[in-house]
């Protein structure tokens, strides 16, 4: 009798560590922020296409973010292709503390929303250094013809713990970057409901 007990006060105290867990790991807030190019063309990409690195991580983490990245820009009505792409699409985990330089700008809507009537001295970049918790998810994209970084965006504090290898874990700060970029292909609607007579 104390045995059966005793597993059953083991099993309840281990659902009660899982909730909890679970708790923590949803309400956690954590540093999201991103920034952008004066010179990006947000109004007019359609296409997009991975950077492909040499040294390329094939682990199930890099796997389920590249998935995640690929699943929010084709929500977002970017075509997949692997010529010419209009936007070329970077991301890198930083296991370790980071040291890094972000800028304070207007939010990007409002600029790309007021660019034709911004002065281009008034486009300045007032850098802000940030200091990145352990585990930071960095998303650049890059003009495709310009070569050159249009937009970037950044969660610390994410990996790096024992969710590291939980799947709806990994797609969150993708998420949360994304949820950053509210820019839709050119030339991308939604299908609207056809009104029935």
């Amino acid at each position: 009798m104390k045995k059966s007990y005793l597993y059953f006060r083991l099993i309840g105290l281990a659902s009660v560590m899982a909730i909890v867990a679970s708790a923590c790991m949803s309400s956690r807030k954590y540093n999201v922020e991103t920034d952008y190019s004066y010179q990006g063309k947000f109004k007019k990409y359609k296409t997009y296409a991975f950077l492909k690195d040499s040294q390329a991580d094939t682990s199930l983490q890099n796997a389920v973010i590249e998935e995640e990245i690929r699943f929010r820009m084709d929500l977002l009505g970017y075509k997949l292709v692997e010529k010419n792409p209009n936007i070329l699409v970077s991301y890198k985990v930083f296991m370790d503390n980071v040291r890094f330089t972000g800028y304070s700008q207007p939010e990007i809507e409002v600029f790309v929303r007021n660019e034709e009537y911004i002065d281009e001295k008034e486009q300045k970049y007032d850098p802000i250094k940030y200091n990145l918790r352990e585990g930071t998810l960095l998303i650049v994209m890059f003009d495709g013809k310009q070569e050159k970084a249009i937009w970037q965006g950044y969660a610390s504090g994410i990996f790096g713990n024992n969710f590291f290898n939980s799947t709806k874990y990994l797609k969150k700060p993708v998420r949360l970057i994304f949820d950053k970029y509210r820019f839709l292909a050119e030339g991308f609607a939604y299908d609207k409901p056809q009104n029935s007579e």
